[in-house]
């Protein structure tokens, strides 16, 4: 892929674009922008990448039978007594959050879902297409100006802005992630910096004009020293603007297991930028698989039997309510992946149970608020929070100091058989998902439930983990390659049947492309640390 002349032209000293002009790139790759990046890149991305060999190191010791704990070293943190700054006016009530990737549809409808925040992603719902990237930005500075748009091409449909909205906050891609279009001196900018960079950037100022601010979601930290990068990205990133210091809030996500065990630590970190913690489960689903995948003890049943009411999920989710409190920071629920299941009422009306459930369990256990992925979903998920919650903006006074959570419990697998309708499962929606990331859509709905990378993580991890360990299916047969390889080729059959007749080259293409990643992931002597990973640079060559 070739540099297009005009961004080649705006680039400052020392960066390169590698992408054709973008739609919106005018406004978004300005010169001064992607200095600010650089400067970010430069001063960040040494110590990002330590801390991504450090990663390495700790994955190796669990390989080798270490188990994570509770840090000696940072005893005095988690037993003083100390509080995060307080929330700003607008992230006080978070009770229902709506999620999403940045197309100009997505952001009207979600700021404009009666939501309490809308979190727009650049991460695990979003095909980081260049594309994807530089208009997504575009369109925040759109809906943070209150200008944006849309008009749907086949009915004629126009979208703008309701005059009350939802708070906006962005999730940037995590630590491991590469931008390969932009580089400086050579090497590819960090997705974290690139994402945070721009949108600060272009929006700080006019979000702090209008009564707001800056606010993320950080996602996948794996320890405080992750935690303590960002915060000095931010210290940094607000001096540069010339905004005050604690402007920028962000809360963390709590995605996997040795996070955990530091929750005290992470916030400690980021006190005075910190929004709180959010249980990620599916990544947290994810972790747990990657973290110990050497030890068969570890292996976890079909996907559907890993649920929140049960194990190193619930404990976690405890835990989480309690060390947030005790330090005044918000303590957000899970997201619900079910979708309004239009034209089957008997279903639909399961699924919103499923939901209900899952929202009276995270409210009734102190939670502050939740995550949907779909408009349907917002007022179902608000009524059993409006039920605890009251007139109350949250509820930090719940203390939940009946909670004894330790490291026993955080390490609890969930019992549950592996059958063999969850590996088909597991191995469609590996494919279904892959096939749609490669072609530029990150949030894909499968059977009802709205998949993003989180979950395709955990899809082609459990069939990994149970090859890997030989899993004893339900009828006694054991998990291995050549099974994976045929029911790998049924269901990729199936799915090329759904095609239609005279399917899209194109699609064709993705799908056989997406089937050999997910058995190579599937089946490889050593697990992939992401499945995102190996098939970004078919993303470059695709697009």
């Amino acid at each position: 892929m070739e540099s297009g002349p005009i961004l080649s032209a705006r680039a400052p000293a020392g960066v390169s674009v590698l992408a054709p002009a973008i739609r919106g790139g005018e406004r978004v790759l300005t010169p001064q922008a992607l200095a600010f990046v650089a400067d970010l890149e430069r001063r960040f991305g040494p110590r990002r990448r330590q801390l991504l060999a450090r990663r390495a190191g700790v994955q190796a010791r669990l390989d080798a039978g270490e188990r994570p704990g509770f840090l000696p070293e940072t005893r005095e943190i988690r037993e003083s007594e100390w509080k995060v700054a307080e929330a700003p006016h607008d992230l006080r009530d978070r009770r229902v959050e709506i999620t999403g990737p940045v197309d100009r549809k997505m952001i009207i409808n979600a700021l404009n879902s009666g939501a309490n925040v809308f979190m727009a992603d650049f991460e695990d719902s979003n095909s980081p297409t260049f594309a994807n990237l530089v208009e997504g930005q575009a369109n925040l500075q759109d809906a943070v100006r209150r200008s944006i748009r849309f008009v749907q091409p086949d009915t004629g449909k126009e979208y703008r802005l309701a005059d009350r909205t939802a708070t906006l906050v962005v999730r940037p891609r995590g630590w491991h992630l590469p931008e390969r279009h932009v580089l400086v001196e050579g090497e590819p900018v960090s997705g974290s910096l690139f994402d945070f960079g721009l949108f600060l950037y272009h929006n700080a100022s006019e979000l702090i004009a209008r009564g707001t601010g800056p606010y993320f979601y950080l996602p996948k930290l794996e320890s405080r020293l992750e935690a303590r990068l960002w915060n000095d990205v931010f210290v940094h990133a607000q001096e540069a603007l010339g905004i005050p210091r604690g402007t920028i809030r962000a809360t963390v996500l709590i995605e996997t297991i040795l996070a955990a065990f530091e929750m005290d630590e992470i916030l400690w970190e980021l006190r005075e930028h910190s929004s709180g913690l959010n249980c990620g489960r599916w990544d947290y689903i994810f972790s747990f698989i990657k973290k110990f995948r050497a030890d068969p003890a570890f292996v976890l049943p079909d996907r559907g039997l890993v649920t929140m009411d049960q194990g190193f999920l619930r404990d976690y989710s405890l835990l989480l309510v309690r060390t947030c409190h005790r330090r005044g920071a918000h303590a957000m629920g899970g997201m619900a992946a079910q979708i309004p299941i239009k034209g089957d009422p008997e279903r639909n009306a399961a699924a919103i149970a499923k939901v209900r459930a899952d929202k009276r369990r995270e409210a009734e256990a102190g939670h502050d608020g939740t995550w949907v992925a779909h408009p349907g979903l917002v007022g179902v998920a608000r009524e059993d929070f409006d039920r605890v919650l009251g007139a109350r903006p949250n509820q930090l006074e719940i203390l939940r100091e009946d909670v004894k959570v330790g490291e026993k419990e955080l390490l609890t697998v969930p019992a549950g058989p592996v059958t063999e309708a969850g590996l088909r499962a597991n191995l469609e929606i590996g494919v279904r998902y892959l096939q749609a990331w490669l072609g530029g859509n990150g949030c894909v709905p499968i059977h009802n439930l709205m998949e993003d990378a989180a979950t395709a993580e955990i899809s082609r991890a459990q069939v990994w983990q149970w090859l890997h360990h030989g899993a004893r299916l339900a009828d006694g047969s054991r998990v291995d390659a050549p099974l994976v390889r045929r029911l790998l080729a049924e269901e990729v059959a199936s799915i090329r049947r759904s095609l239609g007749a005279a399917p899209d080259p194109s699609a064709e293409h993705r799908l056989d492309l997406a089937a050999k990643l997910i058995e190579e992931l599937a089946t490889s002597p050593e697990m992939g640390d992401f499945l995102t990973l190996p098939a970004y640079p078919f993303i470059l060559d695709l697009a």
